[in-house]
This record gives C-alpha cells, sequence and structure tokens, in this order.
C-alpha cells in the first residue's frame, strides 16, 4: 500500500535549484510551478544552445518576472549556485552529464528516460542510444511518488517516470498488485496533446498537420512501453506484457489512458474495484478515484498534478475498464519532479503544488 506523506515541523532554509534545459516546456514549467514553491528558489537556468542570452528572450510571459542570463553547462560553476539540478532535457543528454553534477555533491532529478529502465539493452532496443552504466542506473531511485515515496525519501538521484506511464501505471497498478486483473490481457489506449513532443519543431507537430486531425504514431515502438511494463511487473511479482497505443490529439495539454484488462474472478463488480482503488490511494492526495458512473476528462486536471482515475467492470464481457488523466507537463513532469523532491529533501509531498486545476 502506498505510505502517508512525511512533513517537517518548521520552515527550512531555501534550497537552491538550477534547471538544465529550462528552455524546453518541462523547464519553464519547473520554473512556473518552482516559483510559488517557499522552500525552493531557482538560482540557475542553463541551456547549452542558449547560454549568454536572456532567458525571457525564448520566453516573453516571463519578462520582469525572470530576469536571468542562461548559464552554460558547466557542473562546476552551478555546484557553486545550487543544490539540486533538475534535468529537463531530451534523451541521451543526463547519461553523460549526471554522474557529473552528483559527483559535485549535488542531488540530482532527471525527467527525461535516460535512467529509468534498468536494463541496459532495453534502454538501447527502444530509445536507440547508449545506455549509462549499470552503477548509474542502479543507484537512480525511480520516483513514482505514489507507488514508491519511501524508496525516494532521502535520495539523491531520482529518475523522473515518464508521462503516459504515469497515467498508464497509476491507472493499472492497485489491480495488478491485487491479482484482480489478468496481466497478459492487459491494452492500453493513450492520447496527449501536441507539448508532449517537445518545442523543437517537427512535421508531427506543426499546426497543418496537427489541427482537426487525430492519428497514431510510434505503433508498437514508443519508448515508454518497457517502462511500463518495468513498473507492472514490480506489482505483479513477473513479467508483464501490455498492449500499448499512443495517439496525438489536438489539444496543447494533458494525457488520457484507458485500459482494458481481463477480470481474474469474473464475480467482481465495479463497486469491488472502486473499494479496492480507493483503499489504495488513500492518503495519497493527488490521485482521486471517481464516483462510480463518473469518468475524468483531461480539462478536469489541466495545470494541476492530479491524476484522476475512472473504473467500471464491463459486466458483458468481465473486462476492466479504467480511465486515467494527467496534465502531461505537470503531474507527467515537472509537478511529479517536484513532488519528488519534497520527498528528497523530507518535506511534505504537496508542498508548492496545491493549486487547483485550471478550468475551462
Amino acid at each position: 500500500m502506498p505510505s502517508s506523506s512525511s512533513s517537517s515541523s518548521s520552515a527550512p532554509s531555501k534550497v537552491r535549484a538550477a534547471i538544465v534545459g529550462s528552455t524546453g516546456y518541462g523547464g519553464v514549467e519547473l520554473i512556473r510551478l518552482l516559483a510559488a514553491h517557499p522552500y525552493v528558489t531557482v538560482t540557475s537556468v542553463i541551456s547549452s544552445s542558449n547560454a549568454g542570452e536572456p532567458f525571457a528572450a525564448g520566453y516573453p510571459h516571463l519578462t520582469e518576472i525572470r530576469t536571468d542570463i542562461l548559464d552554460a553547462v558547466d557542473p562546476e560553476l552551478i555546484a557553486g549556485k545550487a543544490d539540486v539540478v533538475f534535468f529537463a532535457t531530451p534523451h541521451g543528454v543526463s547519461t553523460k552529464l549526471a554522474s557529473q553534477f552528483l559527483a559535485a555533491g549535488l542531488r540530482v532529478i532527471d525527467l527525461s528516460g535516460d535512467f529509468r529502465l534498468k536494463d541496459r539493452e532495453s534502454y538501447a532496443q527502444w530509445y536507440k542510444k547508449e545506455a549509462p552504466q549499470q552503477d548509474e542506473l542502479e543507484r537512480a531511485v525511480f520516483g513514482m511518488s505514489e507507488l514508491f515515496g519511501d524508496e525516494v525519501r532521502g535520495a539523491d538521484f531520482v529518475t523522473n517516470p515518464g508521462c503516459f506511464p504515469t497515467a498508464t501505471t497509476l491507472g493499472l497498478y492497485p489491480a495488478v498488485k491485487a491479482g484482480w486483473i489478468d496481466p497478459d490481457s492487459i491494452i492500453v489506449d493513450a492520447k496527449t496533446g501536441v507539448s508532449g513532443s517537445g518545442r523543437g519543431l517537427s512535421m508531427a507537430a506543426h499546426f497543418s498537420e496537427i489541427n482537426e486531425n487525430f492519428k497514431a504514431y510510434k505503433v508498437h515502438q514508443h519508448q515508454h512501453t518497457p517502462e511500463i511494463e518495468q513498473t507492472l511487473a514490480r506489482a505483479a511479482g513477473g513479467p508483464v506484457t501490455v498492449s500499448f497505443t499512443t495517439h496525438l490529439v489536438p489539444m496543447t495539454r494533458g494525457i488520457m489512458s484507458t485500459m482494458y484488462a481481463s477480470l481474474t474472478d469474473k464475480s467482481r463488480t465495479t463497486a469491488d474495484f472502486r473499494e479496492l482503488y480507493n483503499q489504495f490511494y488513500e492518503g495519497r492526495p493527488f490521485v482521486r478515484v471517481r464516483p462510480e458512473g463518473t469518468y475524468p476528462s483531461t480539462k478536469e486536471v489541466y495545470g494541476s498534478n492530479y491524476c484522476d482515475i475512472g473504473v467500471l467492470v464491463d459486466e458483458r464481457t468481465k473486462r476492466l475498464t479504467v480511465i486515467s488523466v494527467i496534465d502531461n507537463l505537470v503531474k507527467g513532469a515537472s509537478g511529479q519532479a517536484i513532488q519528488n523532491l519534497n520527498l528528497m529533501m523530507g518535506w511534505d509531498e504537496t508542498t508548492g503544488l496545491t493549486f487547483l486545476p485550471v478550468y475551462p
């Protein structure tokens, strides 16, 4: 069962944070969220491609709010400015840099996929890049806060889960762990907004390509597949293989994972599963299990750190349907990274994250 939040009896001194990859969507979202954090100050914003330029030049909405000049990637320089470093970088960057920041005495939270998979061959197969060294993979704690918060507490190196794995795994983990669904029958149909592909230019994110369009991509090839399977295997106590298909939808933020699996006991009802999920996530403030007959939509978690889950047993097919939604940039990236920082530092995990979803 998930563990309860920890809290600090007195306000700690400010922790200094650096953000590598601060000019991407994940980086600028970290800046937005950390601006409301009572215990953190962002002291260095870092970009390998735009070093020396004003940060606000790339994000005019932060004019007179962030007056920083972008730092270059220099672990020794940044170690003098920061206590913790976030990597909001493309895959392959933190593989080369994380160990240098750790050696300099900083805590590291990596938002990329470089350290999530513990099997080096699996990483090379799915990410098409050379994997980090095995000792580094073992050192990095997988920071899915609701499931493995006890492992995150006090850690100095956390690998942040991916956006699709966050929505999908939180939606399936209680049922898999209880043995109430057949883990070999899981099908995941997932949709994401275009911000998930980052700020870089690509045909997939071109307005004319995505507007009034809806398309599958990376069919049977999405790099988040083995991460989902690896995490669910911890619940099942053995290997899990899922069918995982992703789709791009014409919206900026949001992920919806709709999941299907066969029941192991065909007498179990929707009420049984709702009770299971409510008990499993009791005391976990960012997971909300919907009342029977109501199902979440992406707009209802927009801009927030919530994961909303709806469950339904199909009495005709004896299958479970789970619908799980998150904001891909918050719970799927920067918000969860801050939640992990809170746990690493021994603070209440909700610190700086209690803002409401944006609606409409």
